[in-house]
């Protein structure tokens, strides 16, 4: 469900290695005349007037928390982050931190297969080393939409997501709802909640899985379309159906999405897979990553 077409684009980086973490620097337009609020340069330290910034959100799904750092030889100001929630940091989706326009791109032996979002007024933001991308090259995007998966394409020792935040090219210092991170050099010193894509975006809810879980054309479970793998998936909502049991642990909830893998002859689109294998619930309940009860199917 997460397949596309890539475009492949060059853009000159430098990229400087360290574990889960690297770097890239790009040319650096003149800066418009005249602006509305300062906000401080990661570059040149000093405040250059420039446009309102996007109130930018985690680039990982709702709910989730993950730790992230910055090391001296990142030419812009990137942070790297990996999950520490007990999900896998490889294959969760990255989630646009803003609305705009999608370029996919790669860079063989730096980047990989990232994602620059232009979000208009001189702002756009990377996401590097991606194991796929999830929407069309040139498409337009809402906040907290999934853009990609979370890999270690090109010049990465391990699955992390690289961000970075930049207007006209000038890396700035990184800002989630309006307040800045900080900028730790090792792991696990400083974290952040997701509250990207709470209650659902274009129609999704964001939810863990604990292992692969077979999609049925309905919530009788007949007639098997694929696999859902387990990780972070989007589903579109709910419906009651056959129970799902296994010892004390059941639900009779079916949640309606797309397979990651499709049998033969068959449809993975708008399958239905059991509430069961979700992570962070109990029996006979339905909720996303942010606890909010996913919306009945119409």
């Amino acid at each position: 469900m997460k397949s596309i077409r890539v475009a492949v684009l060059a853009l000159p980086l430098f990229i400087g290695l360290f574990a889960f973490a690297d770097a890239a620097a790009a040319a650096k337009p003149a800066k418009p005349a005249g602006a509305s609020r300062a906000v401080k340069s990661g570059k040149s330290g000093k405040s250059a007037k420039l446009a309102f910034a996007p109130n930018f959100k985690a680039p990982f799904p709702c709910g989730q928390q993950w730790t992230y750092s910055h090391h001296d030889g990142e030419v812009r100001r990137a942070l790297d982050f990996i999950r520490t929630d007990g999900g896998s940091t490889g294959g969760t989706p990255n989630l646009a931190s803003a609305a705009g326009t999608v370029h996919n791109l790669y860079q063989e032996g730096g980047a990989g297969n990232y994602v620059q979002i232009d979000h208009g007024d001189g702002w756009t933001t990377f996401y590097f080393h991606l194991s796929s991308f999830s929407v069309g090259d040139g498409s337009y995007v809402e906040q907290g939409q999934e853009i990609g998966i979370t890999g270690s394409t090109g010049a990465s020792s391990g699955p992390h997501i690289h961000y970075e935040q930049l207007y006209f090219g000038d890396g700035q210092d990184i800002q989630i709802n309006g307040g800045g991170l900080g900028y730790p050099g090792e792991y696990y010193q400083e974290y952040i909640t997701s509250d990207n894509g709470c209650g659902g975006t274009g129609g999704k809810s964001y939810v863990d899985t604990f292992d692969n879980a077979t999609g049925y054309n309905d919530a009788n479970m007949s007639d098997a379309q694929g696999t859902l793998f387990k990780g972070t998936n989007y589903v579109y909502c709910k419906v009651y159906g056959a129970e799902v049991r296994s010892g004390d642990s059941f639900n009779h909830w079916w949640l309606r999405t797309d397979l990651d893998e499709t049998f033969p002859g068959k449809n993975g689109r708008n399958a239905y897979v059991s509430a069961y294998y979700l992570s962070r619930w109990g029996n006979d309940e339905a909720k996303d990553n942010n606890g909010n009860v996913i919306p009945d199917c119409p």
